[in-house]
């Protein structure tokens, strides 16, 4: 059996599909499976993998929590990796994250990333900062892990169950919140892979106001039962603050009734004993 299972999904990605996949074979890490889950591409993205040391599989379109379960259903790995069509990874990736892994025993690693949006290298602001350890807290604002930077072993899926594939969009945020919560983390302070962004296609173009699917994935976690004292009054206070923020938001937009949905929702949080809140 492999040692790492390497899941590439692609929709309609063909222009980027070859390119993502050399970036994979190329490695020097050799132990591995290399998965292609096509969501239902209708732009001849098979052709791209002919010939090529894959396992290709095809579904009728799902959306990407859909095409990745898929792939977990069918990895072999004791550990898995992801990457998006539109990302590259450098030569060593697997390999440096992989003798980390094993070394320590570490049952996430993720690492440093090249942004590039439209032909030009962007830095990276100060808000997507990398961390190590028990990183729920600082997961909350926003996603800072990239799931093409990621390797996690198995073991972590089957606590923390498969993407949720009601999201059609920050559904990788919405797994880091159970992993995170859950699980230590390691950052390797190292670019070992490149992010390309802007197309027109990208699904982060295709929603508004994304901070409703993170509220929505807090709110979930909130009531799931697995939260820390201390994690619950961190999710709790990014949950209110993302609700005023959002429901402002809506209401700017003439979205009244949206708006007073969330803030109805940040009320009912704020009447709500959020354990060790009485001893501070």
């Amino acid at each position: 059996m492999p040692r790492v299972s390497v899941i590439i999904t692609t929709f309609n990605r063909r222009r980027f599909l070859k390119e993502a996949l050399v970036s994979v074979l190329a490695q020097d890490y050799r132990d591995r499976e290399v998965i292609v889950v096509d969501d239902g591409s209708t732009d001849g993205s098979r052709d791209e993998v002919s010939g090529l040391p894959v396992r290709y599989a095809w579904k009728e379109n799902g959306g990407i929590s859909s095409a990745r379960n898929a792939g977990l259903t069918i990895a072999r790995g004791d550990y898995i990796a992801f990457l998006d069509v539109d990302d590259l990874w450098k030569r060593r990736k697997l390999s440096i994250q992989m003798d980390e892994m094993e070394r320590t025993g570490t049952p996430v690693t993720y690492t440093d990333e090249i942004w590039i949006r439209n032909g030009t290298r962007l830095n990276q602001r100060l808000r997507h900062r990398k961390f190590s350890g028990e990183i729920f807290e600082r997961c909350l604002p926003l996603c800072i892990i990239s799931p093409s930077s990621a390797v996690i072993h198995r073991s972590v899926f089957d606590a923390v169950g498969s993407f949720d594939e009601s999201l059609p969009v920050c559904e990788d945020y919405d797994m880091w919140l159970r992993i995170t919560a859950r699980f230590p983390v390691t950052f390797i302070e190292k670019q070992l892979i490149i992010k390309r962004g802007g197309h027109p296609d990208q699904l982060s173009r295709a929603y508004d106001g994304m901070d409703r699917f993170r509220i929505a994935s807090i709110a979930k976690i909130l009531g799931s039962g697995t939260l820390s004292p201390g994690q619950t009054r961190k999710a709790v206070g990014e949950l209110r603050t993302k609700c005023r923020i959002y429901a402002g938001g809506a209401m700017k937009r003439g979205k009244n009734e949206e708006g007073q949905y969330y803030l109805n929702l940040a009320s009912l949080y704020e009447e709500k004993t959020v354990p060790g809140e009485m001893d501070e």
